[in-house]
């Protein structure tokens, strides 16, 4: 496959699957990588991805799941066509459909269709320091395309009643993340702490939130990235390669 100026294909260990990206738009990071450890796809379910950028997350969770389909939606043209693209080296179209839109637009794109959601949304709020708006790294890095709520909006929009929405986000916004989850008619459910090493605070969390849901929350053991020594922990060994 003939790729464009900056562009390069990533091994993703998986089923032998590439990734097509481009270091000076965005290129994913461990966070993607352990949402779609997080995330718990039954056989037969289909599956969207909020802001999927170059895909990898639906990719992934392909080659990890027994999934009926995955769908990717992204606001970013240049993303979604290095995302289709890689689609289509990894042969699989038949599974995988990667849609340009906005996700303030899931009323009219998605409503309940389906089984579970997952997002790996912008991080940084509003006001959290000096952006371009026009530069792709912001888009993905900042809330400037979409909010936090305009995210957990849309995932409920698009689920079924008792779907499951997947999330990885910072901990300092798990007050936002909770309250607009009961505001939307999602009910947290499963709550992990990410810490990059046994003793240093946590930098990631992932949650889970049925639509519909009794109020039950679980806290799941944290998840440690890297060992004292160095190298990563056998658990994020396992994430990447079952």
């Amino acid at each position: 496959m003939k790729l464009k100026d900056g562009e390069r294909i990533d091994e993703l260990h998986r089923n032998g699957y590439k990734l097509i990206q481009n270091p000076a738009e965005f290129c994913f990071g461990i966070d993607a990588v352990i949402l779609s450890g997080f995330a718990r796809v039954k056989r037969g379910e289909c599956v969207l991805d909020l802001g999927t950028g170059t895909g990898v997350i639906p990719i992934l969770l392909e080659a990890k799941t027994q999934g009926a389909h995955f769908t990717g939606l992204e606001i970013q043209p240049q993303m979604v066509d290095m995302a289709r693209r890689s689609v289509a080296l990894n042969g699989l179209e038949e599974k995988v459909t990667i849609i340009e839109g906005d996700i303030k637009k899931a009323k009219e794109l998605f409503a309940g269709r389906f089984q579970v959601v997952t997002s790996n949304p912008p991080y940084m709020n509003q006001g959290g320091g000096l952006i371009n708006p026009d530069d792709n790294k912001a888009i993905a890095r900042h809330e400037v395309k979409c909010t936090l709520e305009d995210v957990i909006k849309a995932a409920q929009i698009a689920l079924k009643q008792h779907g499951r929405f997947y999330m990885v986000h910072r901990p300092h916004r798990l007050t936002d993340i909770f309250v607009l989850f009961r505001q939307h008619g999602l009910e947290p459910k499963c709550l992990q702490m990410v810490h990059p090493h046994e003793n240093k605070p946590p930098t990631m969390v992932l949650v889970e939130a049925v639509k519909g849901g009794r109020p039950l929350l679980k806290t799941e053991p944290p998840l440690v990235v890297y060992k004292s020594e160095g190298g990563y922990t056998d658990e994020i060994l396992r994430i990447y390669n079952d």
